[in-house]
């Protein structure tokens, strides 16, 4: 099996956008390839070093959530990234020999400081990040990478690494890992805007019944049907029928928008329908978080077991690399 390798920034609570656009792939692709999914503790000390002591919470809140979902920690190796401290070193090793002019071209680092001006990015950690997330993917050998059209420039900055390493040290250590791009459904949060914590108008994975349903009902609809008695377009003018695609059936929607349009479904009880989809899906969610958080022995096995599995191939990668730069080991 090939294999994969993933993972995300505890920066707060996950919510459906990280289910439809990354958790599901997760799911699917553990069922295809050999997979490494890790939390990035590391990488979200580049925005949030001035309150680092929310990292762990969040940590264990994204593991909690990964295992609710559906995560197999029998078919995955879940870890969090600070466990595997030959991160680090690799990470150390790439960076004496990764150019500065290949990190301030990468679009994304401009992008985030122009969007993030509340917040001091000037840090070497920020820019040198992308030379700590080619180590993230290269000490497991990752042959796939899952990323979205936005994150090619990152994947093939490490794709520049690694042929580096292996040009200037002669021998082929790390592969050169190719983009497993997928389509990234539209979420919408409540008010239209993308769903985001920042935004402040996310339906959170770990939300109550009630809150989900009372944050669907206040969902922007057709601004231009004020009354149930005028005919909506539901597929061109209401934000909530792109969350209503993600969960009702293709014949489902077709009676939706056929009803909206004749002014025979109104918005509120067509939300509540919705909200009744929406909770039918999260309750299992739900229901296994509470197992783990009721057995948190069993949590803490899984992330022990998680971070030995990925020590284990990261020691060996990391042997490998050492061997390369130095010839046989004095140290």
């Amino acid at each position: 099996m090939k294999r994969v390798l993933s993972g995300m920034r505890p920066t707060g609570p996950l919510h459906l956008g990280h289910l439809h656009g990354v958790l599901n792939n997760w799911l699917r692709l553990q069922e295809e390839y050999q997979c490494f999914y890790f939390v990035a503790d590391w990488h979200a000390l580049t925005t949030e070093y001035e309150n680092p002591k929310r990292i762990p919470a969040f940590a264990r809140e994204l593991l909690l959530e990964w295992l609710a979902v559906g995560l197999d920690p029998e078919k995955s190796v879940l870890f969090v990234q600070s466990a595997i401290k030959e991160h680090a070193e690799l990470y150390l090793l790439f960076a004496m020999f990764t150019p500065v002019s290949w990190l301030e071209r990468n679009p994304t680092y401009k992008d985030m400081i122009k969007e993030l001006k509340q917040k001091d990015l000037a840090t070497y950690g920020f820019l040198g990040y992308p030379v700590l997330q080619a180590a993230d993917i290269l000490i497991y050998k990752a042959e796939k990478v899952p990323v979205g059209v936005d994150q090619l420039p990152h994947l093939e900055l490490t794709r520049e690494i690694a042929r580096r390493f292996n040009y200037l040290y002669g021998r082929e250590v790390f592969p050169l890992p190719e983009p497993l791009l997928s389509e990234v459904p539209k979420v919408p949060g409540i008010d239209g805007r993308k769903m985001s914590k920042s935004f402040g108008n996310a339906i959170f994975l770990n939300d109550d019944e009630e809150t989900v349903r009372q944050k669907i009902q206040s969902m922007v609809t057709d601004v231009q049907r004020p009354r149930k008695s005028d005919p909506g377009d539901p597929e061109n003018r209401c934000v909530a029928f792109q969350l209503i695609k993600l969960y009702f059936s293709p014949d489902e929607q077709a009676e939706i928008v056929a009803a909206c349009k004749a002014a025979k479904l109104g918005c509120v009880p067509c939300k509540k329908r919705l909200a009744e989809k929406v909770v039918a899906a999260l309750r299992p969610l739900w229901e296994r978080r509470q197992e783990l958080e009721n057995r948190p022995s069993l949590f803490e096995e899984i992330v022990t077991r998680g971070n030995e599995r990925a020590r284990d191939f990261a020691r060996q990668t990391l042997a490998e690399a050492k061997e390369a730069l130095f010839g046989a080991s004095w140290y």
